[in-house]
């Protein structure tokens, strides 16, 4: 029965790919341009199940792999001669938010806009080139389904990778490039720093909702443990990492899969409780991930307005409040924060401005994906940007509770856990983290515009 209807569905979706492509182009295509498709459907999705191993390990080449994805788009656009269809509602929710984005990042000081210049403008215009890319998966790189069979077999070697690297690194001391646990205790898996928790709770409900409602559907017991086995070893590996946002996202993935798929509610808490007697134990098997986890997040949280983050946080609402219409154009946080005429805290909150901070507290960004949209674009911006995350939620989440196929819950969360407003992020655009996320939102897209199987 699985496999007839995973069968219906795959037919069904070639069917679509097939009219679309054909929607707006000529009935015959010449052989040169027939053969010129071919190779810019090709290469496109070369570059796209390449760009997992350059998001781990060289972020300009994976510069290279997106351009690559988003020009093989538009030359076969042009060879069908076909438009960009903006009918999907999150796309033109994306054309207004990147068209505000550009706007306030005009050099234009005689009329008060773009402060920060040039720079800004070059920076919103590339902007677009994620959007795109996600437009170009969702529309024509990912239309077969054995390129979506294709994707899904990468983003779980990445997952799987990780993993066993952040295991490595925790059982052995080092991981296999020869590098330590980060100063803070954290395992830093297969990279030199501290950074492998964000990528890994990104892929995780990817990675694992699929095989692991495999298992539980199989009669026997065996298969069934397996499966509750591996969600347990996935959840129990973030907890490990000993990185605080994304043990807590992964508990919001967590919460919400268990909420669209009732088959992970009981494996669901299994790993919970797994993880919450491996959270216990750290004092004891490892300390450093205890002293970060536990300690220092609750010192954090109790003095949040004052910590490293809820200084960023109240400069970037202090520079919004000062630019609430076209705030400082792209990357305005980082050129202006620091100016002194920001040095202020929020006295309704009890903020004073000596506990606000100076110039020293600035970063790139504001480690927030809608703070950087309201100093980016001021209110405008951030709602724009609000509505674009909705869009895509809805897009992606469309369906799922009357079918909630494993695959597309999975890349719900992965971008449910991306765009969650309460959470430290890193910057607007920024590689390898936004990388990740357009490249699952385009599979997810494209995941959303199969026909739902029938139920068994």
């Amino acid at each position: 029965m699985a496999g007839a209807r995973a069968e219906s569905r795959s037919e069904s979706r070639s069917g679509d790919a097939a009219q679309r492509a054909g929607e707006g182009a000529p009935l015959a295509l010449s052989p040169l341009r027939a053969r010129l498709l071919g190779l810019c459907d090709r290469a496109g999705l070369a570059a796209t199940l390449i760009l997992p191993l350059f998001l781990l390990y060289g972020r300009a080449l994976a510069e290279v792999m997106i351009g690559l994805a988003d020009a093989s788009f538009l030359a076969s656009c042009l060879l069908l001669r076909t438009g960009i269809s903006l009918q999907p509602l999150w796309r033109r929710a994306a054309l207004l938010w990147w068209g505000w984005e550009i706007l306030c990042a005009l050099p234009l000081h005689f009329v008060g806009l773009g402060p920060g210049g040039w720079p800004s403008l070059l920076q919103a215009l590339a902007l677009g080139r994620f959007l795109l890319f996600a437009l170009a998966l969702e529309e024509r790189l990912l239309a077969s389904p054995s390129a979506r069979r294709a994707l899904q077999a990468v983003l779980a070697a990445a997952a799987t990778f990780i993993a066993l690297a952040s295991w490595e690194q925790y059982l052995t001391g080092r991981n296999f490039l020869g590098a330590p646990r980060a100063g803070d205790g954290a395992l830093t898996g297969p990279f030199i720093k501290p950074r492998a928790g964000a990528p890994f709770v990104r892929l995780l409900f990817p990675a694992m909702l699929p095989p692991v409602i495999t298992l539980l559907n199989r009669p026997r017991l065996p298969a069934r443990m397996a499966g509750a086995a591996l969600a347990a070893f996935g959840l129990v590996t973030v907890i490990l990492i000993g990185q605080r946002m994304p043990a807590l996202l992964a508990g919001l993935g967590l919460l919400v899969g268990a909420w669209l798929l009732p088959q992970w509610r009981k494996p669901a808490l299994l790993a919970v409780l797994a993880a919450v007697l491996v959270l216990a134990a750290t004092p004891i098997i490892s300390p450093p991930t205890a002293a970060k986890l536990l300690a220092r997040f609750g010192e954090q949280m109790a003095h949040f307005a004052t910590s490293a983050y809820g200084q960023l946080y109240i400069r970037a609402l202090r520079m919004t409040l000062a630019h609430p219409l076209f705030g400082f154009g792209f990357d305005g946080f980082r050129l202006f924060c620091p100016e002194p005429r920001f040095w202020h805290g929020l006295p309704l909150l009890g903020i004073t401005d000596q506990a606000a901070g100076g110039a020293e507290i600035c970063n790139l960004h504001p480690h927030n994906y809608y703070l950087q949209a309201a100093t980016d674009g001021g209110f405008p911006g951030l709602i724009l940007f609000a509505a674009l995350a909705v869009a895509w939620l809805a897009r992606l989440g469309h369906g799922l509770r009357r079918a909630p196929e494993p695959l597309r819950v999975g890349l719900f969360l992965a971008a449910l856990i991306h765009l969650w407003p309460l959470a430290s992020t890193s910057g607007l655009a920024a590689l390898p983290d936004d990388g990740w996320f357009y490249l699952m939102l385009g599979f997810g897209l494209a995941e959303a515009r199969v026909p739902p199987s029938a139920p068994p």
